[in-house]
C-alpha cells in the first residue's frame, strides 16, 4: 500500500490510544484491507506499493500473496525505524503480519461465485482505503515503499509524491507482463478509489488521538 500516515508524535494535548484500542484497530483495519486484497486477487487485479510487488510475484510465480507480502516488507523496517521510530515500526510489523495472516485465512472461509472485476476494483479499493485509514490513525502503516520515499526525500531532496508515483507506475507497468491491459486499467481504477478515500478522510486536524 502506498500512502504514509502523518505521524504527529509529541503533539501537545493529544490523547494517545491505549494498547487494547491499538490491538482492536489494527485487527479491524487489516481485516478490511485483507478482504479488499482478496477481492483484487480473485479478479486478477493488483495495487501499488509493496502489496503491488507481492501481487506481481504471486501472479508470476504462483507464490502465495500472504508470504510474498510479508517477505517483501522485511527490508523496509530499517527505514521505518530510522524515519518514524520504534513504536511505529513495531505497529507496522504487527499490521503487516496480520494482513499476511488474514489474506491467507480469508479464502479458506470465503468464496465468490461471481465477482465482476470492475466491482472488485471499486469495492476492494474502498475496503482497502477504509482499513488503511484505521491503521494510519493508530500510528502504523501497511507497506515499506512509502517509508523509503520519505527517506529519499530527507536524504537526497527527491520529491516524495513524484517518487511514489514513479514507483507505483513501474509496478503497474510490470503487471502487463503477467496480466492483460484491461485488468491493469481496472487496477488503476482501484488505486484511484483507494487514494480518494484516503485523501478525503485522512487530513490533519480531523482526528486527534494517536
Amino acid at each position: 500500500m502506498s500512502t504514509a500516515p502523518a505521524v504527529a508524535a509529541g503533539a501537545m494535548g493529544v490523547p494517545r490510544h491505549r494498547l487494547h484500542e491499538d490491538v482492536q484497530a489494527l485487527t479491524t483495519g487489516t481485516l478490511f484491507v485483507a478482504l479488499g486484497v482478496v477481492m483484487f486477487g480473485h479478479a486478477g487485479l493488483l495495487t501499488g506499493g509493496t502489496a503491488g510487488i507481492a501481487f506481481l510475484i504471486h501472479y508470476a510465480t504462483g507464490l502465495s500473496f500472504s508470504l510474498a507480502f510479508f517477505v517483501v516488507n522485511l527490508p523496509f523496517y530499517v527505514f521505518a525505524w530510522r524515519r518514524m521510530g520504534l513504536a511505529f515500526t513495531l505497529k507496522t510489523f504487527a499490521a503487516v503480519g496480520l494482513l499476511s495472516l488474514f489474506t491467507w485465512v480469508l479464502p479458506q472461509g470465503l468464496a465468490f461465485g461471481y465477482l465482476s472485476p470492475a466491482l472488485a476494483a471499486v469495492l476492494g479499493g474502498l475496503l482497502c482505503g477504509a482499513g488503511m485509514l484505521i491503521v494510519f490513525r493508530h500510528g502504523a502503516s501497511l507497506g515499506g515503499l512509502n517509508i523509503v520515499v520519505l527517506y529519499l526525500q530527507d536524504r537526497l531532496g527527491w520529491r516524495a509524491g513524484k517518487v511514489q508515483m514513479a514507483m507505483d507506475g513501474l509496478i503497474v507497468l510490470g503487471a502487463l507482463w503477467v496480466t492483460d491491459w484491461q485488468r491493469v486499467a481496472l487496477s488503476v481504477l482501484g488505486a484511484v478509489v483507494l487514494n480518494l478515500a484516503l485523501a478525503i478522510n485522512h487530513r490533519p486536524g480531523r482526528y486527534m488521538a494517536m
